[in-house]
């Protein structure tokens, strides 16, 4: 079934990107930045959320598919890409951080389809590593979109840079245990 809730729900996060990026378009009349912050920060995080719903719904409701499996990944990679690159030109995220990230998700995405023609796909199935990456860079990622002290307690900034850094070096060892994990399968055929 192409059209259903959980998949409506998935494609939602992909048409929340624009709007990310759209806030920092804004003349600074129409909004400030620090409400440009604020809503960007708002809208990930509704994204993040719509995350954990999808697949909820789709459980909940019977009604998993092949291209909701296909799509709920994909949405998650493009909303960690926009944000990163929003990031990037707010210069609140380091170059080489944002592009071990991006590198990566481009990486391993094509190593299971790779491996998925192999017939291999569960070789390189979600591990925990990956698991603890994702939530490293998705606790950031609305830390360094806010920027700003949160209730005078968090500087969302250092925090941010310290999770998205952990998050690199956690994208680095992921990468290389799936590679590793696909490596026996190399010189098989499709």
């Amino acid at each position: 079934m192409f059209i259903n809730v959980p998949n409506l729900i998935t494609m939602s996060r992909i048409i929340l990107i624009p709007l990310i990026i759209g806030l920092y378009y804004m003349p600074d009349e129409w909004l400030a930045l620090e409400y440009r912050n604020f809503a960007a920060t708002a809208v990930f995080v509704l994204a993040a959320l719509t995350d954990w719903l999808d697949g909820y719904m789709a459980r909940r409701l019977n009604q998993m598919s092949a291209f909701g499996a296909f799509l709920d990944p994909v949405a998650d990679k493009l909303i960690v890409v926009g944000a990163l690159v929003v990031l990037l030109y707010l210069n609140r995220v380091d170059m080489l951080v944002a592009l071990i990230i991006i590198g990566r998700e481009i990486a391993v995405s094509a190593l299971r389809e790779w491996m998925a023609k192999l017939g291999q796909a569960k070789s390189v199935a979600v591990a925990f590593i990956g698991k603890l990456k994702t939530v490293s860079q998705m606790v950031a990622i609305p830390l360094l979109l806010y920027h700003d002290s949160l209730l005078g307690l968090v500087d969302c900034q250092w925090l941010g840079t310290l999770l998205i850094n952990i998050a690199a070096v956690l994208t680095v060892i992921s990468m290389l245990y799936y590679l590793r994990k696909a490596l026996p399968h190399a010189s098989m055929r499709s």
